[in-house]
């Protein structure tokens, strides 16, 4: 069995990250302001601020499970990153969903799909006229969801990756370090998609996911590449 050099392992782990929270994005319903007036379907903000968000809540949750006990296996604190995310996201379109049903009195209908592939119900009867749909179809929530998962495991790995790099060399300020770092790759691999996603996207059932996310994905690892080589040449500087 062939040995990987740890220094090289930690910078594919953190491209692999980066790549986890590109593709998450695409996974996201972003809905941008056509979504706050209920003419498109979707969160009513833009690609950042979804994946910065839900990413953000959970690093926080991965480097308290990190924090709390400091031997714990890299799945688990990948689990709790995913977890925290999940939440944040289905609360936010939990939260969205009510204003848009008991607030603006728009049926949830995608004009995407003909039906909902998640339900089978027949969406396009529903769709008002002149609009790309509107609410929170059943399929975008679990497409978001997916998605708040993968951008979790993306950002608790680095978070994790980044401990391990820097404890050693800054004790009492790893965490800190580690955090602000990984906050820095969630936003450059938020903003990545949003010249692919231009726009709206509604999820995993979106023509346009098909067509973006493999252009946006490997940009996002060449990008989270150098991420990964700037992190361990910090850590050098560190050293000397």
């Amino acid at each position: 069995m062939v040995a990987i050099d740890p220094t090289l392992l930690n910078v594919l782990l953190i491209a692999i990250s980066g790549t986890l929270i590109c593709a998450a994005v695409h996974f996201i319903p972003v809905g941008g302001a056509p979504a706050a007036m209920a003419q498109a379907t979707g969160i009513g903000t833009g690609t950042v601020e979804l994946a910065a968000g839900s990413g953000l809540v959970g690093l926080i949750t991965a480097s308290y499970m990190y924090a709390s006990e400091p031997t714990a296996q890299v799945y688990l604190v990948m689990a709790a990153g995913a977890m925290g995310s999940m939440v944040m996201l289905a609360s936010t379109m939990l939260a969205g969903g009510l204003i848009y049903a008991y607030g603006v009195a728009v049926p949830f209908a995608s004009a995407q799909v003909k039906k909902d592939p998640i339900t089978g119900q027949r969406q396009d009867t529903f769709v008002s006229k002149g609009t790309q749909g509107q609410g929170i179809p059943t399929v975008c929530f679990v497409s978001g969801v997916i998605g708040a998962a993968l951008g979790g495991i993306g950002g608790a790995l680095i978070y994790y990756v980044l401990v391990g790099i820097y404890s050693p060399l800054i004790t009492t300020s790893a965490a800190a370090v580690a955090g602000v770092f990984t906050m820095g790759v969630f936003y450059v691999n938020s903003v990545i998609p949003s010249y692919g996603v231009g726009g709206t996207i509604e999820g995993f059932h979106d023509p346009k996911f098909r067509r973006v996310i493999g252009k946006d994905v490997l940009t996002s690892f060449v990008i989270s590449l150098l991420c990964g080589v700037v992190a361990v040449m910090i850590a050098g500087g560190m050293v000397a």
